[in-house]
């Protein structure tokens, strides 16, 4: 397992779901519904219900919401949603792989290829550069590095990241949800725990070509449907500040 080196949060910019708390309700609801109706209603029996459900919570979704949407998918009336993944070349090298829960492909293909084109990309295969692992995600405030890393260690984790926002702890696909659970007596509930695309490496942006990129992530983000954008980015914080 490796040590606590520094990763940048290459899901979104912090915040910017905060800004649209509407719409991030909207994609945690679908994903709590999806969860549901794919096994058990009960997030104790579905670990994905479970992850969803966490997830939620950490967002300070409202629980009547939450019980909504899992009601919806027990009474039959949900949508039928199905998971797409598409694959792109942003600015200046970059890479980046958008997952989302979709009832219309054609309309959900549109929108990414038009908010990825229009900014300066373009649709390209790039999942080679990427590894799927299960990631499982803790506030900073849950430990410091030390103690969370011997928990990860404990646990059959993989790998594990530390910084000041937050740890990432790494797992196999298969030992996912298994990992979770062994880290709640020392941790206690993860913040997130979900399927993931770590990169090989990390590409370092620009400033040009950040605030491009950057254009693209919330043009994605913007859409319902697209559920995660995940890349292989690195913004050096001066340029961030400059262009947050």
């Amino acid at each position: 397992m490796a040590g606590h080196s520094k990763f940048k949060n290459i899901m979104h910019r912090k915040g910017a779901q905060d800004k649209k708390r509407s719409a991030a309700f909207s994609k945690l609801s679908r994903e709590i519904t999806v969860a549901a109706k794919m096994g058990t209603p009960d997030p104790d029996m579905n670990p994905r219900l479970r992850a969803a459900v966490n997830a939620a919570k950490a967002a300070s979704m409202p629980k009547d919401n939450i019980q909504r949407s899992i009601d919806k998918a027990s009474r039959g009336d949900a949508e039928n949603y199905e998971e797409v993944r598409y694959e792109a070349f942003g600015p200046g090298g970059t890479s980046l792989i958008v997952e989302a829960l979709t009832d219309n492909r054609n309309r959900t293909a549109t929108n990414v290829r038009t908010a990825v084109t229009k900014n300066g990309g373009n649709m390209a295969t790039v999942a080679h550069g990427f590894d799927r692992l299960g990631l499982i995600t803790y506030p900073a405030a849950a430990g410091d590095a030390e103690k969370v890393f011997e928990a990860a260690l404990e646990a059959g984790a993989e790998d594990v990241e530390s910084d000041d926002e937050e740890h990432r702890i790494w797992t196999s696909i298969e030992s996912l949800h298994e990992v979770a659970r062994a880290l709640e007596p020392a941790l206690g509930e993860a913040e997130g725990a979900k399927l993931a695309w770590r990169p090989h490496m990390q590409v370092g942006v620009a400033e040009d070509d950040a605030r491009q990129l950057l254009k693209m992530i919330d043009a994605l983000d913007d859409d319902d449907d697209v559920q995660q954008v995940w890349g292989n980015y690195d913004v050096p914080d001066e340029v961030m500040e400059k262009i947050a």
